[in-house]
């Protein structure tokens, strides 16, 4: 099968495209023939450095896919071949979700909206998984709560707002001036432009802040929550800062989740969560998604067409 691999940790052009053997799925495995794969900032933040994990090897990168399955391991009961699935398969350990095909545990992916594309539905399963995990899991978002998303318009802030926005809360964004339509689109009722104020001026009494930045911008966040707020951070370990009495801050990796991406389905077929696609680049270009990713300037996601 093809597949793209890193040659060695560093920058896009170590991403090159080869064939490899495909894999044969296991007891309770489903081997996935994939038709679309999410590009996702962990993806060339591990491809630069490794990641999160030391594998002991040079891996495949790549989480999120789309696409049917092709064979069932011994044990598998929820899928046939020809099923449509979507998933976030094995993370944070290497998937390799750049191919043509992917094994995984059956319970790492769940029926594809049929209201999506494969596309649609490639960039889905990391962002949406931690929005879900975040607000939903983590934080316990409430109908009537203040809930502040940072980086509202990129791809886990933009299903953020419509996933806290479908909980019954009231949303407030940040972005850049020219994101601000777009995110009152997805639900925002108020957007701040991070580039203009300080957030912490101008917004308070906050009950959840969804902050997949980092650094000191996780430490002003803690200025804006009121009591019992909640501070979720993605970027990792080191980015929690420490929180007075009262208030909860946490660091949280998203993991794979069958349930919520069944929730996070119904979400989509309801009309309450639509992803936004920035860029779609076939498989051999995955040097360019990463290349455009490390911008910082895309709007939703980037994804790569394979089958």
């Amino acid at each position: 099968m093809r597949a793209v691999i890193v040659e060695q940790w560093g920058g896009p052009e170590t991403l090159i495209e080869k064939d490899v053997e495909r894999p044969e799925p296991g007891f309770n495995e489903v081997l996935v023939r994939v038709h679309a794969a999410g590009v996702n900032p962990v993806d060339w933040k591990t491809r630069a450095s490794g990641g999160l994990i030391d594998w002991g090897t040079v891996p495949a990168v790549g989480w999120d896919v789309s696409g049917t399955v092709e064979a069932v391991g011994p044990g598998v009961s929820l899928y046939r071949p020809g099923d449509e699935v979507y998933g976030m398969p094995l993370f944070p350990r290497q998937a390799g979700g750049y191919a043509e095909y992917v094994v995984a545990p059956a319970r790492h992916f769940a029926p594809k909206p049929a209201a999506l594309t494969h596309v649609e539905a490639a960039a889905l399963p990391l962002a949406a998984l931690t929005a879900w995990q975040a607000l939903v899991d983590t934080a316990g978002v409430r109908p009537g709560e203040r809930v502040l998303v940072h980086a509202a318009a990129g791809g886990v802030g933009h299903l953020a707002v419509q996933i806290a926005k479908a909980r019954g809360a009231y949303v407030i964004g940040t972005a850049s001036a020219g994101k601000h339509d777009l995110v009152k689109e997805l639900g925002a009722d108020e957007v701040i432009d991070y580039r203009a104020v300080r957030f912490e001026d101008v917004v308070g009494d906050v009950d959840v802040v969804l902050d997949g930045i980092g650094g000191q911008n996780a430490e002003r966040s803690l200025k804006v929550l009121g009591a019992g707020g909640r501070l979720i951070t993605l970027p990792g370990p080191d980015d929690v800062p420490a929180a007075p009495d009262g208030v909860r801050a946490v660091w949280m990796l998203v993991e794979p989740d069958h349930l919520g991406l069944r929730e996070i389905a119904a979400l989509v077929e309801r009309g309450a969560l639509k992803p936004v696609v920035d860029t779609v680049l076939p498989l051999a270009e995955a040097a360019k998604a990463h290349k455009i990713g490390e911008q910082g300037r895309t709007t939703g996601k980037i994804v790569l067409t394979v089958a």
